[in-house]
């Protein structure tokens, strides 16, 4: 005799502060998996439950950058620039999404922002000061 009980869905995840942890690790691991798309998927409801969290808006900006979408990683950058106008890192990025959109005047600004903020070697080398 074969089972002919419709199969139901799953039900929704709910939607807690636990969940959104583990959805932002899961975004983390799939970031480094080369997944940016699905990192983004799992970004968005953390950042739908938890706006201010600069954090998230980070790794989906650099989810963003990793699947050539420039124009939303750029506003993500500047979202979290805005919140943290000290971020190097964030100022770095935003400089190689400038630079892979072909904006090098800007790009060059926040290559050099992110220099003067932490004079790392990768990003003093961006800046390109003696130039």
């Amino acid at each position: 005799m074969s089972d002919t009980t419709p199969q139901l869905p799953p039900p929704p995840r709910s939607s807690s502060p636990e969940t959104h942890v583990i959805d932002y690790r899961a975004a983390e691991q799939l970031l480094a998996a080369r997944d940016p798309r699905g990192a983004v998927k799992l970004l968005d409801s953390v950042i739908a439950a938890h706006p201010e969290n600069t954090a998230a808006r980070l790794l989906r900006a650099r989810a963003f950058f990793a699947a050539a979408q420039l124009r939303p990683a750029e506003l993500e950058f500047e979202i979290v620039l805005e919140r943290e106008p000290d971020n190097a890192f964030a100022h770095f990025a935003l400089a190689r999404t400038h630079e892979r959109a072909g904006r090098p005047d800007q790009a060059r600004k926040h290559f050099r922002l992110a220099a003067a903020l932490d004079p790392q070697p990768d990003y003093l080398a961006a800046a390109r000061f003696e130039a």
